[in-house]
């Protein structure tokens, strides 16, 4: 063994959370990666499964192409001075939990580690584990150690992205968060556990600046999460769940008035049946959710419907420098499997800082604060997962500038130019294809879509109306009409268009030099309509030598095509 590798224990590395640490850290030659837990052989098998190549890949074994990786037992009620003495970590991870449940000697293994001048960090969610590690603080300091509790999405990644929103207000008066866990993500017990331990109870937050009790799994928001420049997730209720920032945010922000942290499953009935639950315990016709900790998870298993895609949101509200009202908002998506690895990139990064020479202060206490939003942001380029930042009380914007946020700034100079806003005219030509079914001509028909056609010259006019812009085109002397807004409620952050009796719904996605329009929803007459009915076809906007180039193609299951017309324009002055 080498003298020189960094010795990490992860407490709980074949855990959920645990697992994907020991696999993000895999990659460090000079890393000796204790794999720990209660089980030598639950960890011998996940190590095993480490150093097997995964599509052929190498895997992660004891050369300098990667991680040294090793099993090792450890009970955290076990002799801890033993245990830590013979396995000699330069740093402990504890990744395992639920850390409210830990008990009155809540805080042993983080004593053990101090009193043998180890360093400690953990991905704890516990709202009095993570606001009570600083009573270590003297002690951490006399070892020459550092001990960071909340390591995670919250408190550490929600207030890195609080801290970067901070600079635009003079004053912040409330704060909310929540995490959205995609709903094909196997949620470990432990997380469950967590969640049921304060359902249906009392959970302490701000209300008009005043401490108040706030009802578990019960007390709601509701919130659409968008980062700018991607395909928003659906609307949904957040339930309100313990978590540190509650306990963290009053001594961190000197004028705050309320806050909320929230959890939003999907499916939303199931959710529904888990604050109906909790609702049980209120009233005390149930004692606790604990014991139904497996049921639930087994349920959240059983029930995985809806995109493979979670996120995470963080909202602040107060006043600018100006002394006008401002609202920001930090959105993050991450897709498919990526979401499960974001409650371990702080420590990811904290590791890689410590491999890199950049230690933490000495002392014990909770990590808000600990890391930047670059520090997340530089780990997410390594996943699908996308974040930003929205200002949602700018200036007034154009429509589509105001929908994309911050993407905009990607959009090509053509597009931006045809989107600046205002009353403006382009001109161009096009070509028009017509579906050929009985259904598809009735819709076009009801809608006036122009005739099919070659070489069409066609002039939009766009009208500022309030909110909406109105479009009027003119095909060759065939005249249909549309106007679009930004969404509102549920619909919040899509370009809703409205043709006659149907509003289509609709995300705006950078992709390159084209702006994709994404259908994400649709109604007729005001009545929700089912997804798998929707209008599809691939509709684009890009810039092609300079000139605004589009494609819009409108069908759907049952009609088939319905209209596609292609081609270009130029703004006119």
């Amino acid at each position: 063994m080498s003298d020189d590798r960094f010795s990490l224990l992860i407490i709980g590395g074949y855990g959920t959370f645990g697992g994907r640490l020991a696999r993000l850290l895999g990659d460090q030659p000079r890393l000796r990666l204790l794999v720990a837990g209660r089980s030598l052989e639950k960890a011998d098998d996940f190590v095993a499964d480490l150093r097997t190549p995964k599509d052929g890949a190498e895997g992660l074994g004891s050369n300098n192409l990667g991680a040294m990786v090793q099993a090792v037992s450890f009970d955290r009620d076990g002799d801890l001075t033993e245990q830590l003495t013979r396995l000699r970590p330069h740093l402990v991870v504890d990744a395992s939990g639920p850390f409210q449940t830990f008990g009155e000697d809540a805080y042993k293994v983080v004593e053990a580690c101090i009193g043998l001048g180890i360093d400690y960090a953990d991905i704890a969610d516990s709202t009095g584990f993570v606001a009570g590690i600083d009573g270590l603080d003297a002690a951490a300091r006399a070892k020459g150690t550092f001990a960071l509790s909340g390591l995670s999405s919250l408190p550490a990644l929600s207030f890195a992205a609080l801290d970067a929103m901070a600079p635009h207000f003079s004053r912040i008066e409330c704060v909310s968060a929540g995490i959205a866990p995609s709903p094909h993500v196997q949620i470990g017990l432990n997380v469950v556990r967590a969640i049921a331990t304060y359902a249906g109870r009392k959970v302490a937050v701000l209300r008009d600046g005043q401490p108040a009790a706030g009802r578990g799994l019960i007390d709601a928001m509701r919130v659409t999460v968008a980062p700018p420049g991607v395909a928003p997730l659906r609307s949904r209720k957040f339930l309100l769940v313990d978590a540190p920032d509650l306990a963290l945010l009053p001594g961190h922000l000197a004028d705050l008035k309320s806050s909320f942290t929230g959890v939003g499953t999907e499916p939303q009935p199931l959710q529904h049946l888990l604050s109906l639950a909790a609702r049980l315990v209120r009233l005390r016709l149930l004692p606790s959710l604990l014991p139904f900790s497996r049921l639930l998870q087994r349920a959240s298993h059983a029930f995985a419907i809806g995109e493979h895609r979670g996120g995470m949101f963080v909202h602040v509200g107060g006043v600018d420098h100006a002394g006008s009202k401002l609202t920001a908002g930090w959105h993050l998506i991450a897709e498919g499997d990526d979401g499960p690895f974001i409650p371990i990139i702080g420590v990811d990064a904290l590791v890689r800082r410590l491999l890199a020479g950049t230690r933490p202060e000495n002392g014990a206490r909770p990590a808000a604060g600990e890391l930047q939003l670059a520090d997340f942001e530089a780990a997410f380029r390594r996943f699908q997962i996308t974040s930003g930042i929205r200002m949602e009380n700018e200036a007034p914007l154009p429509l589509y500038h105001r929908i994309l946020g911050s993407a905009r700034e990607r959009l090509p100079p053509a597009l931006s130019a045809l989107h600046a806003g205002g009353a403006r005219v382009a001109s161009g030509r096009a070509r028009i294809e017509r579906g050929g079914g009985l259904l598809a001509r009735i819709v076009a028909g009801v809608i006036g879509f122009p005739p099919a056609g070659e070489d069409v010259p066609v002039t939009v006019r766009f009208v500022s109306d309030g909110d909406r812009e109105i479009w009027t085109r003119d095909f060759g002397g065939k005249v249909f009409r549309s106007w679009q807004a930004e969404g509102k409620g549920r619909d919040r952050h899509l370009l809703a268009e409205v043709f006659g009796p149907f509003r289509v719904l609709m995300a705006l996605v950078p992709d390159g030099e084209k702006l994709r329009l994404v259908v994400r929803g649709w109604r007729f007459c005001g009545i929700p309509l089912p997804m798998f009915l929707a209008p599809g076809g691939d509709t684009y906007e890009e810039e092609r030598d300079g000139r605004f180039h589009f494609h819009v193609e409108i069908g759907g299951r049952l009609t088939g095509l319905v209209v596609r017309y292609t081609g270009w324009l130029v703004v006119e002055g």
